[in-house]
């Protein structure tokens, strides 16, 4: 295991040696959810249909995973906060009580994931023709559910005290398993959709143990029982809001982009439902490495808060966008040069294949800005200034719900994909309002206040 000197190393090279990692894992982690798919967009005969029942399971396991961010990037920035005040007691004591959160939160969210899931499917869009392959899907990921929140969870706290390689390795380990456990369940034992499942439980199973060994054994600030406190619980949970509320949104807004589809698809429901899953895996390949590269990060802006270093803050949030914008920059060349390479690799049907290729070219056109949106609302929840990071990223998502509700009622459905550049763009600029005149400030009288 290495770490970076967070105080004192390079920033250029420090923000690329946290961003890098953690953007790579994400990739992965994305590549092993595409593969998933991909997989089960293959299988004989139902393989369309299938692979569109586990695209209405997609928000319900992002939002499951929502709540692991709640504890984990709501506690991961007090961390660090504390190791740049060099409060090691405070740190541990956020851990200990991050992880009996987690613990708890686990087994409730499993037993009410077991109670709901059938409603939550049809809620989340799943028609009848596909409901039985959601259905087989979500009965035996909501098992994993407290393998999946430790995974995700509890590796921030790896990441927020300068271990981005080793957070890196949690994620590739889980996600390495699963490509290659994929195709003996869901070939191998013909199992299909549930095979897919189960080989995602067993590695996220992996991973968490692997995360725990970690936090148990090997950082400086470990796992430790006793000194739980409400105040610092609460704490977490406030800082922990924004995340989760980010994500938790995020669901509602691919729910509701799934409900016009069926209200307005005709006779093109199903056709337009496996689109929008093959759409919506692409756009992982921008949202969740570029999450990587803002969330990774976050470790050198709440440090030094904590240090009082405004030049370092603001240096690093140079830096930070840069690197976003050339990521995405890249993302957007691929959306409009090789998009069929992606989408055929989930479907052979040449209309699926245009129409997906039309929708993804429509979505990505404001994906240049978004880097600025994400790095400023991931990096003044980072430093605990989640009153500001929430309202911009809530004003976004506002903005895309407006979109998505209002073009179909006057508009071909098929224009409903721009909601999401609109969004982009609005959502952009009201963020990069927002920190010039209030964030700013209050970053740099924070950094005034005696320690």
């Amino acid at each position: 295991m290495s770490k970076n000197n967070l105080d004192t190393d390079d920033m250029r090279g420090l923000v690329w040696r946290l961003a890098i990692p953690s953007m790579l894992a994400q990739f992965i982690s994305v590549f092993y959810s595409i593969v998933d798919r991909m997989y089960i967009g293959n299988i004989s005969e139902i393989g369309d249909a299938a692979l569109a029942g586990v695209g209405v399971c997609g928000p319900i396991v992002t939002l499951i995973t929502s709540f692991a961010y709640l504890i984990g990037i709501g506690g991961a920035p007090l961390v660090s906060i504390r190791l740049g005040a060099k409060d090691e007691k405070g740190a541990r004591r956020v851990l200990a009580n991050a992880f009996m959160m987690m613990l708890v939160l686990a087994v409730v969210l499993t037993l009410a994931s077991l109670l709901l899931k059938e409603q939550l499917l049809l809620w989340f869009g799943a028609s009848e023709g596909i409901f039985s392959y959601a259905n087989d899907y979500m009965s035996i990921y909501v098992l994993g559910t407290a393998f999946a929140l430790i995974a995700a969870g509890m590796n921030q706290f790896i990441i927020c005290q300068g271990f981005a390689k080793s957070g890196m390795a949690s994620v590739a380990l889980g996600a390495i398993l699963n490509i290659i456990l994929d195709p003996i369940f869901i070939f191998g034992f013909n199992m299909g959709v549930k095979g897919a499942a189960l080989a995602t439980v067993l590695s996220q199973m992996i991973s968490a143990v692997f995360v725990l060994y970690l936090l148990f054994k090997k950082v400086p600030i470990r796992i430790s029982f006793g000194d739980y406190d409400g105040t610092t619980m609460l704490r977490i949970l406030m800082v922990g809001f924004t995340p989760f509320i980010i994500i938790a949104f995020d669901n509602v807004l691919i729910i509701a982009l799934n409900m016009v589809l069926r209200k307005y698809g005709g006779g093109q429901t199903d056709m337009l439902l496996t689109c929008n899953t093959i759409l919506q895996s692409f756009m992982l390949i921008i949202t969740m490495p570029l999450g990587g590269i803002t969330g990774g990060t976050q470790t050198i802006l709440g440090f030094n808060i904590g240090a009082r270093r405004p030049d370092r803050i603001f240096r690093a949030m140079k830096e930070i966008i840069i690197l976003c914008v050339g990521f995405c920059a890249t993302m957007f060349v691929a959306a409009n040069v090789v998009p069929e390479l992606f989408v055929g690799i989930f479907t052979k049907d040449s209309e699926n294949i245009k129409l997906t290729v039309k929708m993804i070219q429509q979505y990505t056109l404001g994906v240049i800005p978004l880097a600025i949106q994400y790095e400023l609302v991931d990096g003044l929840t980072g430093m605990g200034m989640t009153r500001f990071s929430i309202f911009c990223s809530i004003f976004r998502k506002t903005v895309y719900i407006g979109g998505v509700i209002l073009i179909p009622m006057f508009s071909d459905i098929m224009n409903v994909f721009y909601a999401e550049p609109i969004s982009d763009f609005a959502g952009t600029t009201m963020s990069i309002i927002v920190f010039l005149l209030f964030a700013k400030k209050k970053i740099e009288k924070t950094c005034k206040k005696v320690v």
